[in-house]
């Protein structure tokens, strides 16, 4: 089966929904068969944490230095300031994910409404 297979519309979105499903999905019950055995201390588990966190900030330095879409028409300053605000009010309020990724967006949408 392949992604030309069909030539319907709706095969595109069925084909990507059942090969992300199946990608990702079985990783995730093997995670949580494997994941109850394993101490949260464990070298490798430590591990497994660094990177995962590293791929986050590439991916976070990636978009703020080398942005697409709408977010390259935004100057660099603008950019680096909300990721700072961001971090700042996520520290502040008790390490809310929520906090800092709605207070970047709210930093970057009002500089880019000002034309920054």
């Amino acid at each position: 089966m392949t992604f030309d297979a069909i030539d319907a519309w709706w095969w595109p979105f069925l084909f990507i929904l059942v090969a992300g499903w199946l990608a990702t999905d079985i990783w995730r019950w093997i995670g949580v068969f494997l994941g109850n055995k394993i101490d949260e201390t464990a070298e490798l588990l430590v591990y497994v944490r660094a990177v995962a966190t590293a791929l986050v900030a590439a991916v976070i330095a990636q978009l703020i230095l080398f942005p697409s879409g709408a977010l390259a028409e935004t100057a660099i300053g603008l950019r680096i300031l909300a990721t700072v605000i961001g971090f700042a009010l996520y520290l502040y309020f008790s390490s809310r994910i929520a906090v800092g990724v709605f207070s970047s967006l709210m930093v970057l949408t009002i500089g880019m409404l000002m034309g920054y």
